[in-house]
C-alpha cells in the first residue's frame, strides 16, 4: 500500500466503500498484530490470535490489491 500515492489512496477511500471497510480493517489488524509483537511472551491463545491476525490483515491486502488494480485498469 505504501507505493500509492497519497491522493490516489484519498480517492479511491472517498469513492469505494468496499475499499475503506477493507482498508480500515487491515489497519485495525496491523495494530493489533504490532501490539501483540511487542509483548516479550505470548500466551498459546495470544499466539493463536495473532496468526489469525495475520492471516486476516493478509487476506484483506490481496482484496485491496484486486480493488487497485481494477481502478488502474480502468483508469488506463
Amino acid at each position: 500500500m505504501n507505493a500509492l500515492g497519497g491522493g490516489f489512496l484519498s480517492r479511491l477511500l472517498e469513492k469505494d466503500a468496499e475499499f475503506k471497510g477493507i482498508y480500515e480493517a487491515h489497519r485495525s489488524y496491523e495494530k493489533k498484530v504490532a501490539k501483540l509483537g511487542k509483548r516479550p511472551h505470548l500466551t498459546m491463545e495470544e499466539e493463536l490470535e495473532k496468526k489469525k491476525l495475520q492471516k486476516l490483515k493478509l487476506t484483506h491486502k490481496d482484496r485491496m490489491e484486486e480493488i487497485i488494480s481494477r481502478y488502474r485498469e480502468a483508469r488506463g
